[in-house]
């Protein structure tokens, strides 16, 4: 039998896979940061199974042409971090050991319940929040939002989690500039995409406009609402003013939820930490970890004032093995998923190696580099910034008329992206196609800069048949 030959050769098939991994992070500078390529897959399942050796080599043949450099320096599509080398140690033991972090009764438990500290402490966060480790910023959000809307129920006499939402109307998420994930969250709690209430921006900007926040409070005032606060917006990494929230909390009520996705890693640096003011009054913050930790997919962070709400909403009700909810604390009572994967170690390890300082030093430097671009992009005819640069992104367009910008844009991107020496993403701003560069690699540096920045001047030159561009 195959599986009792790989467990005679474990040893073997690790080092194999050391050797791929090696060597695919050895070759980061040379792969395409993105490609499409049309894969055929496979329809069959072997009958008796070919190995562990087989198989890396069917997928070496099958994917190996098909791999990007998505956690390489030049990838600026996603907001995706890379792996840091101690994350990936973490990663790797995490798979080895397969421990369930809802399991109160191994080590997985106390790895979280360390993590967790130490990441407050990394973001300046009170001890008042409880942390738990969810697969991303959607499910960070849905969370959040689901303990708001238990809390709204409250405010009308209803446990939304015992007696579900029938008679319930008219509960509303405020926000300025969501992110996608949040109305998807409230489509899947049932609170309907199109139950969003947007609050005019500031002009020329993506932070809420207080004024018309307060305008529409006072509308309805006494009536409880949830807001949505960004903290760094996708396309400009623009922050809601949250202190001045926070005063108006103090008149009206509502459930805030920041969503500081990567925005978070403001708080690493006392340049940048002032965006996040009053954070620390919110009643729930999702944070992402697969973004600027730079630690593998899939990791975020949901921080919660009230765990009591938590329990009420995903405690594992009927499962008497487990014990009291209320009386002995437990992961899987405060977040969606029952069986959790190990996330916090590969976060706990690049913490572990590289403290404060070091992410610090990752979220300036990629601030700079990003404002190297910015800078470099503002000079240049072919292009035209859509909004200045505040973090790590840099939004922007091609300098040609109204009627030609969508086209040209998408052109250009595409070709741009066809290079493989940097990957970007399409975006919409102020009502204008545009690009957007998202830049939270540790690997990134001024020299990746300099160079996606003469292989978008090439293909500017090229689209735009200005060789004066170039």
């Amino acid at each position: 039998m195959k599986l009792q030959e790989d467990l005679k050769h474990t040893d073997r098939l690790l080092q194999l896979t050391k050797e791929f991994s090696s060597k695919f992070l050895s070759s980061l500078d040379r792969l395409a940061a993105d490609k499409v390529i049309d894969i055929p897959v496979r329809q069959t399942i072997p009958a008796e199974g070919v190995g562990g050796v087989a198989a890396l080599e069917l997928f070496r043949q099958q994917y190996g042409n098909a791999i990007t450099a998505a956690v390489g320096p030049r990838y600026w599509g996603f907001v995706t971090g890379g792996v840091t080398p101690a994350a990936l140690m973490g990663d790797w033991l995490a798979a080895t050991m397969d421990l369930n972090s809802s399991d109160k009764g191994s080590a997985a438990f106390a790895i979280e319940t360390e993590t967790i500290a130490l990441l407050k402490q990394l973001f300046g966060l009170p001890d008042a929040f409880l942390g738990c480790f969810v697969t991303g910023a959607t499910m960070a959000n849905f969370t959040g939002l689901a303990l708001g809307r238990q809390w709204l129920g409250q405010q009308r006499g209803i446990d939304i989690g015992k007696q579900g939402m029938a008679g319930l109307q008219d509960l509303q998420v405020v926000s300025c500039v969501p992110h996608s994930s949040v109305t998807k969250s409230m489509a899947m709690l049932g609170l309907g995409r199109d139950n969003v209430v947007k609050i005019p921006a500031l002009p020329g900007r993506e932070s809420v406009d207080i004024d018309a926040l307060r305008t529409y409070l006072e509308s309805r005032k006494g009536q409880p609402v949830m807001y949505v606060a960004s903290a760094g917006t996708v396309n400009t990494v623009d922050f809601d003013d949250i202190a001045a929230i926070v005063e108006l909390k103090k008149q009206y009520p509502f459930w805030l939820h920041v969503d500081a996705a990567f925005g978070g890693f403001a708080a690493c640096s006392e340049h940048y930490r002032h965006l996040l003011n009053g954070w620390e009054e919110a009643d729930s913050i999702t944070i992402d970890a697969h973004k600027w930790l730079n630690v593998p997919y899939d990791a975020a962070m949901i921080f919660s004032r009230h765990p009591a709400l938590q329990v009420e909403v995903f405690q594992n009700a009927g499962a008497a093995y487990l014990g009291d909810p209320a009386e002995n604390f437990n992961f899987i009572n405060h977040v969606p998923e029952n069986s959790r994967r190990l996330r916090a170690l590969p976060a706990w390890f690049s913490l572990m190696a590289y403290g404060k300082d070091g992410y610090r030093h990752i979220v300036e430097e990629n601030v700079a580099q990003a404002q190297q671009l910015g800078d470099l992009l503002a000079q240049h005819p072919a292009f035209r910034l859509l909004s200045p640069v505040r973090m790590c992104v840099v939004c922007f367009t091609l300098n040609v008329p109204t009627d030609e910008q969508e086209e040209t844009v998408d052109r250009f991107l595409h070709a741009l992206n066809a290079t493989g020496v940097v990957c970007m993403t399409r975006t919409v701003y102020a009502g204008q196609p545009g690009i957007r560069a998202a830049l939270v690699n540790w690997r990134t540096t001024a020299n990746d800069v300099q160079l996606a920045y003469q292989t978008m001047k090439e293909v500017a030159a090229t689209i735009l048949n200005l060789h004066t561009y170039a």
